[in-house]
């Protein structure tokens, strides 16, 4: 089931956010607290995105934040993967805007052969320097 997520819901968004990026990601794990992800969400992601959800029997198991033109975040527990969770969620954002662009990590091959196979194309690929994290990444553009 997908719903909207409201401020109630941050938490375990940015759970969800903190263990798959962690689990993609493992050399960028812990990057910041729990404490530091539930904020951000609450106060930041919350503010400029419209955000879904993806529920099963668990409780929430995957999330998008999205707003004009830009996918901000998905992020799907990787229990979940592979069974269309994510593929539900893009198309929500995808139903709203004719253009979307994101951004994901160079290294995270997945990610990338994810949007890829759903009309993303690759734009441009920069060295890190303008990103948190300073890892190479990538820009990704989709039009309707």
């Amino acid at each position: 089931m997908l719903r909207r997520l409201e401020l109630s819901d941050m938490d375990a968004a940015a759970r969800i956010h903190r263990i798959a990026f962690d689990r993609a990601l493992p050399g960028l794990a812990g990057l910041h607290t729990p404490e530091e992800d539930r904020s951000f969400f609450r106060e930041h992601v919350f503010a400029a995105c419209e955000l879904w959800g993806a529920f099963g029997d668990a409780g929430m198991a995957a999330m998008i934040a999205f707003r004009k033109d830009w996918i901000d975040q998905l992020y799907v527990l990787p229990e979940a993967q592979g069974r269309g969770i994510g593929s539900s969620l893009l198309r929500r954002a995808q139903t709203s805007f004719e253009r979307l662009q994101l951004w994901t990590f160079q290294r995270n091959a997945p990610a990338r052969r994810f949007y890829e196979a759903r009309g993303f194309t690759l734009v441009r690929e920069t060295d890190g320097s303008g990103n948190e994290e300073k890892e190479p990444d990538a820009l990704y553009l989709w039009t309707r």
